[in-house]
């Protein structure tokens, strides 16, 4: 049959649906796999049979279905018939479409699972170990987007080759950089290399990590890979939920959200785990390294050929304030990448305070349930956030001259400020001495573990946060 003949008959199908109500039968995932059937009469039979037993359960699997069809007729086809069945008319603009779903409450097809495994796997065979009928999920599985890429298409970094600071002289000091420091050891990712691959799997002082940068929200958290004694080996998963990056663990393919640390689809879903989140801060290469001369830093011989300028990965998606994948809605209390810190401290609310009001309140004291804590902003912006107990500071030394920053409360008690906890020494010492008595000897107040955002990447996950500003 002629294929113009074809789409006519598919657009004559079209016309004689009747919207009036919706059968009980519920549609069989045959047909949405038939879409993209090779044989023409089959495209035409699947149409038909989901245009007869249709129910808003399916608009997800229509719409993915229009989204990746190969035939430019049949996805015409199957947007006439979405429209004439759903009431909308968005036309070729899938983020509508999404945007539309996400927000009304329908109880998806049985088989969506199945669906999605089968459709994702043309892509990528190992997709298919993602999706089953049988997994629990934390998560709205139509919310699950193709991020373009295959598994660990953006290849993590893992073990990575270091150099020390004297030898890193392609980073200037404006670079941006991802800093730890954990048993004694410090070391830091420059934000130009951690864009091209979003993930490093590191050891830091003795501690097996995985530190995450989801470039598309603008977060980097860093994450012990052991819960309970069991090491979790993660990956990139090819996947977003929210425009927020999906990881994967290697054992099970379980999908883990960059945000939570713990799995929101598939067979670990449900047994309680949840990675720690651990220190890390976002600052300048000039500013880590004055703070911490003996650092180490990702040399440029990754193993890949990439073009690790600053500013260079993603710079038009950084350039302006335009999302790459849609989210249900969209929070206009901050601009979409604004960037805000996150701070949680157990089960208890998240505070989400804008990075720009912390440039301009540098000591800024709060409380989560009945838990204070100070943030410290240095001079170059970077946060840092440690239990207050009932103390309160009022001034911050961190002139970029020394190593060593100093946090004082009102009657002139003076704590040093270390990637780890606020120090009070139990005498009066020089800090800069080398032969400073141990930490032991004195008072600490300890880091809590926060991270950078932009704010439509936490709030579209985590909607109606409370933002100070």
């Amino acid at each position: 049959m002629h294929k113009t003949i074809l789409v006519a008959m598919l657009f004559a199908m079209v016309v004689a649906v009747d919207c009036q109500g919706q059968t009980a039968t519920r549609t069989s995932l045959a047909p949405f796999i038939n879409l993209n059937s090779d044989n023409p009469a089959k495209r035409l039979e699947a149409i038909d049979a989901i245009r007869r037993n249709w129910n808003d359960g399916d608009s997800g699997m229509l719409i993915e279905s229009a989204r990746f069809t190969r035939n430019p007729g049949t996805r015409r086809a199957i947007l006439a018939v979405l429209s004439q069945l759903t009431g909308q008319s968005f036309g070729n603009d899938f983020d509508q479409w999404y945007r539309w779903l996400w927000n009304v409450d329908v109880q998806p097809n049985p088989n969506y699972a199945s669906f999605k495994q089968r459709i994702y796997a043309r892509i990528d065979p190992r997709f298919a170990e993602y999706f089953s009928d049988d997994y629990a999920t934390e998560i709205r599985l139509d919310e699950i987007r193709w991020g373009g890429v295959l598994r660990d298409g953006i290849p993590p970094l893992k073990n990575p080759e270091t150099i020390a600071a004297s030898e890193a002289d392609y980073l200037a000091d404006s670079d941006v950089v991802f800093g730890v420091e954990f048993g004694g050891q410090s070391r830091a990712y420059p934000k130009r290399i951690l864009a091209w691959h979003e993930m490093v799997k590191d050891v830091v002082g003795g501690r097996s990590i995985n530190g995450v940068y989801c470039t598309l929200c603008g977060s980097m958290i860093v994450y012990d890979t052991q819960f309970d004694g069991r090491h979790y080996e993660l990956g990139t998963s090819g996947f977003l939920y929210r425009s927020n990056k999906l990881m994967y663990d290697h054992e099970t393919k379980s999908m883990w959200s960059t945000l939570r640390g713990s799995p929101v689809v598939g067979p670990l879903v449900g047994k309680n785990i949840e990675l720690e989140p651990l220190y890390v801060v976002t600052t300048t290469w000039g500013a880590w390294k004055s703070q911490h001369p003996d650092t180490d830093v990702l040399s440029l011989r990754t193993g890949y050929r990439r073009d690790y300028g600053e500013g260079v990965a993603y710079k038009s998606y950084f350039a302006t304030d335009e999302l790459m994948f849609t989210v249900p809605k969209i929070d206009t209390r901050l601009k979409n990448k604004d960037e805000v810190l996150v701070v949680r401290i157990g089960d208890e609310e998240p505070k989400v305070i804008a990075a720009d009001f912390l440039r301009r309140n540098r000591i800024y004291h709060d409380k989560i349930g009945t838990n204070r804590f100070v943030v410290l902003t240095d001079e170059s912006g970077a946060n840092r956030v440690y239990n207050s107990g009932d103390l309160t500071f009022e001034e911050f030394d961190d002139q970029t001259s020394t190593t060593i920053a100093e946090v004082l409360t009102a009657d002139q008690s003076r704590w040093k400020v270390t990637e780890d906890a606020l120090y009070q020494e139990s005498q009066s010492v020089d800090f800069q001495s080398a032969d400073s008595p141990s930490r032991s000897a004195g008072k600490s107040l300890a880091r809590i573990p926060a991270h950078r955002a932009f704010w439509f990447g936490w709030n579209a996950a985590f909607p109606g946060t409370e933002v100070i500003k």
